[in-house]
């Protein structure tokens, strides 16, 4: 790669001009030629569960040269993929980046949420683009973190809420910024997560299958033996690997709340819960969120509700058949509410004092090519940026919703107080007791990548 290439994958995210010339698939007749036609190398780190879809994005937009995955079954089922058959395999992805260095131009992050942040902050150091996985960081510092080093090295960046590319919900955020509906009085958003175990006790320690690297596993969490039950699926349940029902599944349903209203920087925080043992995330729980209303006049509260918990269905004023899914949000303006069904914000009706559907407003907002393919098109200069890219966007998202966590820890007992929040110094004025809840320490050398 020419330094003139680097600098344009470093920059274009900024800039949005240039003409991308990318790698392309070697053969022997290649020798001494350069092509406009070459394709984006990708390496994948996390090819299963989520990281295959993500990872057949890639493919389907440029050349996989590197796939990386702590299991090696995971790794070689990837590895016999169209497209992948000449990826080169590696289970560490801090070697996969340092020895393959310029022969990657981006990256996509599919691990466990304790893992995004250092793969990512890692890759966007050394000038690689990233599609990282919602939520993007495992606490609201690494959060904070990864906007600014977005911003710092200008690489072009996504995160993996799909939701944020649908008509649907564009149009619906559009709506709400319109104040179509009048000023908000609140807004409540609800999902029908966890749907895996989640509140009890640590499972009996087992002997580690020969083909998972558990070291790797654990990463940037402190040691404990392995269990069956923690990998591929369960871990969303456990703090030091996952965020629960909230940092699962809000990327989505909080989403387009997020982009009508700018739900982010809260003044404060205030969680219910089922109790927990703070080292597995509660059976249920309901948050109460504080912003500044879009109106400039005063406070909004937002509500968020799971594991069974949902608003009052007084809310939809008699909707014909009340609530159409046991996941959404319902955003309740001094006109009109709007009330949107299940997981992306794209379902949504607007309802009068009545219950009685309204017909939407025209307005205007700008139609995605599909959501991988915004990343894609930033990397090659053909747009400025996804609209959920780190430093503007998936960050701030990824911030507000792991406050909520942040809540949910203090509510150990089953309920917190209300915890103010100083969005500039990430600190609790009321509650420096959650310091270590806002940035973890890190295990091995995992924190160095995020460091300034």
């Amino acid at each position: 790669m020419s330094n003139t290439r680097r600098d344009f994958l470093k920059t274009s995210a900024a800039i949005g001009a240039a003409v991308y010339v990318g790698h392309k698939t070697a053969t022997a007749d290649d020798a001494g030629k350069e092509s406009p036609n070459e394709k984006v190398a990708y390496a994948c780190i996390g090819v299963g569960g989520k990281g295959s879809s993500d990872s057949a994005d890639a493919a389907k937009h440029g050349q996989i040269v590197a796939i990386c995955d702590v299991d090696d079954r995971t790794l070689e089922k990837a590895g016999t993929r169209p497209g992948f058959e000449n990826a080169e395999k590696f289970n560490d992805f801090r070697e996969m980046l340092l020895k393959l260095g310029d022969k990657i131009d981006a990256v996509t992050v599919s691990t466990p949420d304790h893992m995004h942040a250092p793969a990512t902050a890692m890759a966007m150091k050394l000038g690689k683009a990233c599609y990282t996985q919602k939520p993007l960081t495992h606490t609201v510092w690494e959060a904070r973190r990864l906007s600014d080093i977005a911003k710092e090295t200008g690489v072009a960046t996504q995160m993996g809420n799909q939701g944020t590319s649908t008509d649907g919900l564009r149009r619906a955020a559009a709506v709400l910024k319109s104040g179509f509906i009048g000023n908000i009085k609140s807004a409540h958003i609800f999902t029908n997560r966890p749907i895996w175990p989640q509140g009890g006790p640590r499972p009996e320690p087992g002997e580690c299958p020969p083909h998972v690297h558990w070291d790797l596993w654990l990463g940037t969490a402190p040691d404990r033996p392995f269990a069956p039950g923690y990998h591929p699926f369960a871990w969303r349940g456990w703090w030091d690997f996952g965020t629960g029902a909230l940092g699962d599944m809000a990327c989505h349903t909080f989403n387009m709340p997020f982009a009508g209203l700018h739900l982010a920087n809260p003044h404060t925080i205030q969680a219910w819960c089922s109790g927990h043992n703070k080292d597995s995330y509660p059976q249920s729980s309901k948050i109460a969120f504080e912003f500044d209303n879009p109106s400039g006049e005063g406070l909004m509260p937002v509500y968020w509700y799971d594991g069974g918990n949902m608003p009052e269905e007084s809310l939809l004023n008699g909707l014909e058949k009340g609530f159409r899914h046991k996941s959404g949000s319902i955003i309740v303006g001094e006109k009109y509410t709007l009330y949107s069904w299940a997981d992306y914000g794209d379902n949504w009706v607007i309802i009068d004092g009545d219950g009685k559907e309204v017909p939407a407003p025209e307005v205007e907002f700008e139609k995605s090519p599909g959501h991988f393919t915004e990343l894609h098109q930033t990397i090659t200069g053909e747009r400025k940026e996804a609209m959920s890219n780190f430093a503007n966007y998936g960050g701030p998202l990824t911030e507000t919703i792991l406050l909520g966590n942040l809540a949910v820890f203090a509510a150990a007992e089953g309920e917190s107080k209300k915890i103010e929040w100083d969005s500039k110094n990430l600190t609790c004025p009321n509650a420096p007791e959650l310091a270590s809840i806002v940035k973890k320490d890190y295990r091995d050398n995992y924190g160095e990548y995020l460091d300034a």
